[in-house]
């Protein structure tokens, strides 16, 4: 018995890792303005999706890629292994470029990635401002954020993967119009929303970008490695716009909380890793936070929910 404990424990701990942010808060910054180069270049190329979703990463088995991008005749990936640790750029012509994901700053990497895609025969330009951070730092010129850490940046993708794995579950059911799931490289975070259907007035003074995420009814959920407003890894799960009463809505495991501040529900990492069953523990919080926005919300569930048998 304590053997069996003791192998379910090591696998836990595999699947779910400790990542604190303090310990990795460096590589997170630097590995979130590389992201932010590889998703600009997909902004540039790729025909506009509703909700911007031309613009996004996916989780693969080995981290994450931009998928296929289209230029002129060829199609092209940009993929981060995070098990060999190396930044891939792959052509429908058969041709390869790789950047090793070692410690170099954002300078660094901006010029090598650049110079490997007109390597290739693809130009392109994109806008070197970081997008939806505080002080930010144009690509080109940072020589501030100069960290890789394997260890953490893996851990950190194994969690999107279990994450995303059970997102997928998660969704299954809801027949209406729902996003993939997704990594958002603006924010940070791994996503994946439902919408009711129906539109809502256009908020004033809402910038450009989010204007066409806060036109319609959506719930959203997903996770988030923290930054210096909230220093911890979390899940989430917001509704917009939020009906009455949602901040006081039961919802599940008895760990998870409203954050007034974000405007939204959080269900911190450390309290899914260290439950008897993550995986129950996180549906229960994605689950129950729809159906408290739904529900609040008056969506036509009968309509929208696919009932599993």
């Amino acid at each position: 018995m304590e053997a069996r404990q003791q192998t379910g424990e090591r696998i836990r701990a595999e699947l779910w890792p400790s990542l604190p942010y303090e310990a990795w808060k460096d590589t997170r910054d630097t590995l979130h303005m590389w992201t932010q180069i590889v998703g600009k270049v997909r902004m540039e190329l790729s025909p506009f999706l509703n909700h911007w979703w031309h613009v996004t990463l996916y989780v693969t088995p080995r981290g994450l890629t931009t998928s296929a991008i289209p230029y002129q005749r060829v199609t092209f990936e940009v993929t981060f292994d995070f098990i060999e640790h190396n930044l891939f750029i792959r052509t429908s012509e058969g041709t390869t470029r790789a950047l090793p994901l070692i410690p170099r700053s954002v300078a660094s990497f901006y010029r090598e990635f650049m110079d490997c895609l007109h390597a290739l025969g693809i130009q392109v330009t994109i806008n070197t401002l970081p997008s939806e951070v505080l002080n930010p730092i144009r690509y080109d010129v940072d020589e501030v954020h100069t960290s890789y850490d394997p260890l953490y940046a893996h851990r950190f993708w194994r969690i999107l993967e279990q994450t995303s794995t059970l997102m997928q579950h998660y969704r299954s059911p809801f027949v209406g119009k729902s996003s993939p799931v997704h990594f958002f490289w603006g924010a940070f975070d791994l996503a994946v929303t439902l919408f009711s259907g129906r539109r809502v007035p256009e908020r004033p003074g809402v910038p450009r970008f989010f204007r066409e995420d806060t036109t319609y009814e959506e719930i959203s959920c997903g996770f988030w490695p923290g930054d210096e407003r909230f220093p911890a890894p979390a899940f989430f799960a917001y509704t917009s716009p939020a009906p009455p009463g949602l901040p006081t809505a039961a919802i599940r495991p008895e760990e998870a909380f409203y954050n007034h501040e974000l405007g939204e529900f959080l269900l911190l990492y450390e309290n899914v890793r260290s439950a008897s069953s993550p995986e129950q523990a996180l549906l229960a919080f994605f689950q129950s936070t729809y159906e408290a926005g739904a529900t609040l919300g008056q969506w036509d569930r009968e309509a929208l929910e696919r009932r599993v048998r």
